[in-house]
């Protein structure tokens, strides 16, 4: 072998003996430990290896002087002012053409900087993949490259169905497209951006954040990429509005005390002297027209009563409620209606629910409510779609979260996606014109709201509707 061929190597290269003994060296590896030449020959190469790494050198170059094959390893060396390299080595036997003994040939290759760029890659990868916010990695086209497990869980995609898209496809069009310019502006000059997005998260459900997108730059100073993180505002956004929607509610309940007051006065004269007419009266066609308007009278007054129930605070006394046995006792009642004798009603109750300081008339009042706003779903579905599929309304009660939870489901006819959030609005109802006020969900809100707990509501129209109810377990009596 021509050892001269090999002193212009970029890389060191050495001739070992079979015990390991420095025989020759190029340039290379000369200004990588830096020593004479004349005090680096004759060396035993292990010498500059760290002492961790000397047995797995030792052991390589035994087998390949025993088997005469090459072998590949990494190992940790040592420079002459005490710098640990990480070096990828080659060992390759030959033989020597002079002396006819068998030598090695070893060829290095330092990748100390590749292996700090893949720690520090890592590090970053580690920190990346367990933190609790969403991070996102886009190339200069604005397509994903990397999406960590808290995206994943955020937005309710994999990371292969991301990978090569576009955010676009969490778009919710709720900001404008002048909004996203200003972004790309930013971002696309160097600088950081910042503000509050909506996106759709692959549910449908919306996905508010705070997002920060931070360009990728280069040694050149160049943009090749950005770099976003997500902070969740969805719970903080639905407490806003939550908030929100418990003032209204309040605002109206003093209205309505005050309209109560104001028409219920004047309606009551107005009853009293229909009555008056219809005693006096023997025209049949007077008497039919003045049954009429009781009725429309009655329909007030209970629009009324609704309004009086849900403002003025209760008087009622406080006492320990069995939730399950109330419950049973609501569906007792709602059973007896015509429109139920197709309706298959399932409980699942849990027995080891403590009973708890409320007032039982107002909650199975509202516990009725829900159910007959079940059946009157169920024969609307029924009606407008001649279905034949068994009908439905499941009632459970559990302990979750050091609290009661009542939940209501039906495959009843549904609420429209866009009525949801005014279900618990007075005067507003699904139903058709004359079947019903749009008080009874409104009541049956302050009622536990008074209670000190919540109520929520989940549907899809045509599919069902499910009411949650809780009450905290700490209620005092």
């Amino acid at each position: 072998m021509n050892f001269e061929a090999l002193k212009g190597f970029h890389d060191p290269c050495f001739v070992l003996a079979e015990n390991g003994t420095i025989l020759k060296l190029n340039d290379s590896a000369l200004k990588f430990f830096s020593p004479p030449k004349s005090k680096t020959e004759g060396q035993i190469f292990s010498k500059i290896l760290t002492p961790d790494t000397i047995p797995q050198f030792e052991k390589n170059l035994a087998l390949s002087f025993k088997n005469n094959t090459s072998a590949e390893f990494e190992i940790k060396m040592q420079s002459f002012d005490s710098t640990i390299h990480d070096v990828n080595i080659f060992l390759s036997p030959f033989i020597n053409e002079k002396d006819k003994k068998k030598n090695i040939l070893l060829l290095g290759k330092d990748f100390t900087s590749e292996k700090k760029i893949e720690s520090e890659y890592l590090k970053f990868y580690t920190v990346a993949q367990n933190t609790v916010n969403p991070l996102q990695i886009t190339d200069i086209d604005g397509k994903m490259i990397y999406v960590n497990p808290a995206f994943e869980r955020a937005s309710g995609y994999k990371s292969d169905e991301l990978i090569g898209q576009n955010p676009k496809i969490f778009g919710s069009k709720k900001q404008t497209g002048e909004y996203w310019e200003t972004m790309w502006r930013t971002i696309s000059s160097g600088k950081v951006w910042l503000g509050e997005v909506e996106n759709k998260k692959k549910s449908g459900e919306s996905l508010h954040t705070r997002l920060l997108v931070s360009p990728i730059i280069d040694e050149t100073q160049k943009v090749v990429g950005y770099f976003g993180i997500h902070h969740d505002l969805t719970d903080k956004k639905m407490l806003e509005k939550q908030l929100i929607h418990t003032q209204k509610m309040e605002s109206i309940g003093t209205l309505a005390a005050g309209v109560a007051h104001e028409v219920g006065n004047p309606l009551a004269s107005i009853s009293a002297l229909v009555q008056i007419v219809q005693r006096e009266t023997d025209d049949n066609f007077i008497k039919e027209k003045l049954e009429l308007v009781k009725k429309q009278i009655t329909r007030i007054s209970k629009i009324i009563r609704d309004l009086v129930d849900f403002s003025r605070p209760s008087d009622y006394e406080l006492k320990s409620t069995d939730i399950n046995d109330n419950l049973k006792e609501a569906i007792e009642i709602v059973k007896v209606g015509k429109k139920t004798k197709d309706i298959n009603f399932i409980s699942h109750l849990d027995e080891s629910i403590p009973s708890v300081p409320l007032i039982a008339d107002q909650i199975q009042q509202v516990f009725v409510n829900i159910l007959i706003n079940a059946v009157d779903a169920i024969a609307e579905k029924k009606e407008k779609y001649k279905s034949g599929e068994e009908s439905f309304i499941k009632v459970a009660t559990s302990i979750k979260d050091a609290t009661i939870m009542v939940v209501f489901d039906d495959n009843g006819i549904g609420i429209p996606e866009e009525s949801l959030s005014k279900v618990f609005e007075p005067f507003f109802t699904t139903k058709k014109e004359g079947k019903g006020t749009g008080l009874g969900l409104w009541v049956s809100y302050g009622i536990i709201k008074s209670s000190h707990g919540d109520i929520k509501v989940e549907s899809a129209d045509n599919k069902g509707t499910t009411f949650i109810i809780n009450f905290p377990l700490n209620l005092i009596l």
